[in-house]
């Protein structure tokens, strides 16, 4: 094993300083991630191969979390054919340094810390990058000086070191999140039905699906402004609600039709989506909640409304960015602490894929969907993950979307088990509104047929493995983001027209 190097920076006999590291450290949590595969989870977030200071050391690193990722053991013996040709590992003693590495069974305690040191080493010495180039920049007078210049780009040097650094967003509870939302909704008041799987909260759907099935991936598409973001909320929030109301009444976990559930943000905050679930739960609208334009009545109430969500099994994860094998580790891990059985995803073109050079962006996007549907097999939950939609639909009379629209990849239609499109007939209609001084009769005829169309959506099932296609009428409450079933609103109306 190499010597142990010191963690900070130590003057050589020479005027160059020595980088911060900790050879010793990187060796020790390798031999521990061997010894115990399941610390790979508690680290793979935030150490990644370049971190390591021995290039070795990153190799060796990498392959674990690909032999790990595939569901493999990660020891000496699995690593020894991916790394025999490594010539700094011949250099070593080949498959013997690696056995060596797993000597120290003590390693193990101390592994999470090892991860963190190296990490923190890692940002030090990119933060040293930084400093030297500022200096050589600012000592090159050879080409134009811009001073100004040479400042933005440090700036945004040093802000990406700064972001790898910070918070990188994480699993938070909806307790958490509601939390973070009434805060927020405060601090702008102060200044001025036969469900045979898990249950949607949509009678009409689940009539139609039976609701969704653990291991079925489940796409939602729709064009921008039809509402997909919300129905998945919708979706989620009911069927965490559900679960509650079962395990409040003693139905055995096994035979509730509700689920705890994760959600993986990649375009919105925890916060933000907590505020979603608020407006449906307390009346209030989300823009409303946002910009303070409550009484505090309205507050109260909304108060109330997070009060009763506390205890909600929903989960929030708004890291941006995510690579889909770390959505995988993310979601095991979910499921071992709180054994969710349903996990949403919004939305599939935001995931990352493996980064292969060479990889084209429509094999990336089969590369995702292929790994959700494995996700929702390995861990038998539904997946429901959102999708975009080409913008061939918008070149068409009818604006309703089809297989041919879904956005990049066929490989998406193939592993779906499940594919609904997301049509408002009023959202097209509302551009098509006539002057009403040139032409009053138009606007008249325009606008009664706005009324009656208004808040009318369908739910269109293109695909479904287990049972017929067809439509799924429902009413979209714009003001709250809620979709509901449309025989309910008729029944009882909405109160309120706005849009």
């Amino acid at each position: 094993m190499p010597d142990a190097i010191p963690l900070t920076p130590v003057q050589d006999s020479g005027s160059e300083p020595r980088l911060p590291r900790n050879v010793e450290a990187e060796a020790a949590l390798l031999g521990a991630l061997m010894v115990d595969n399941r610390i790979v989870e508690d680290v793979q977030m935030e150490l990644r191969p370049q971190h390591f200071f021995e290039p070795l050391h990153g190799r060796i690193y990498e392959q674990i979390l690909r032999l790990v990722d595939r569901n493999m053991v990660a020891n000496p013996v699995t690593l020894k054919p991916l790394l025999e040709s490594d010539p700094a590992l011949k250099e070593l003693g080949g498959a013997g340094y690696l056995a060596h590495l797993t000597g120290s069974g003590a390693a193990v305690i101390g592994a999470r810390d090892f991860a963190r040191q190296i990490y923190d080493l890692a940002l030090l010495r990119e933060l040293i990058g930084v400093g030297r180039n500022l200096v050589e920049n600012a000592l090159d007078t050879s080409e134009s000086i811009d001073p100004r210049g040479q400042i933005e780009g440090a700036e945004m040097a040093l802000y990406a070191v700064a972001e790898q650094g910070g918070d990188t967003g994480g699993m938070k509870t909806f307790a958490q999140a509601t939390r973070m939302a009434v805060e927020m909704a405060e601090k702008a008041l102060n200044s001025g039905g036969h469900v045979s799987g898990i249950t949607t909260g949509l009678d009409g759907l689940n009539n139609r699906t039976g609701g969704v099935h653990p291991s079925d991936l489940i796409i939602v598409a729709g064009r921008p402004g039809m509402g997909k973001s919300s129905l998945a909320t919708n979706i989620a929030y009911n069927a965490a609600r559900r679960w509650v109301r079962d395990m409040a009444d003693g139905i055995p976990p096994e035979k509730s039709v509700g689920a705890p559930v994760a959600i993986f943000n990649l375009e919105m905050s925890a916060d933000q989506l907590a505020t979603r679930i608020l407006a449906e739960n307390s009346g209030i609208s989300g823009e409303a909640l946002r910009m303070g334009k409550i009484s505090h009545a309205d507050f109260q109430n909304l108060v109330r409304a997070s009060r009763e969500l506390q205890d909600l099994p929903l989960f929030i994860d708004d890291t941006a960015g995510l690579t889909i094998a770390a959505l995988r580790t993310r979601a095991r891990r979910l499921k071992r602490r709180h054994n969710i059985g349903m996990i949403v995803i919004d939305y599939l073109q935001l995931l990352q894929g493996s980064g292969k050079a060479g990889d084209s962006r429509v094999n990336e996007i089969s590369e995702i969907s292929r790994g959700l549907k494995q996700l929702a097999k390995e861990l038998m939950v539904p997946v429901i993950a959102l999708s975009q939609l080409s913008r061939a639909v918008e070149s068409r009379e009818d604006k309703r979307p089809q297989l041919s629209d879904l956005r990049e990849s066929g490989s998406i239609e193939q592993d779906a088990d499940m594919v609904w499109f997301l049509y408002r007939e009023d959202y097209y209609e509302m551009s098509k509104e006539p002057n009403i001084e040139q032409d009053p009769a138009a606007y008249a005829q325009w606008a009664e047929r706005m009324d009656r169309i208004k808040g009318h959506s369908e739910l269109i099932v293109a695909k479904q493995r287990h049972g017929a296609t067809g439509k799924v009428r429902l009413f979209f409450d714009a003001k709250i983001t809620r979709f509901s079933d449309l025989a309910e609103e008729a029944r009882y109306g909405t109160g309120d027209d706005d849009e």
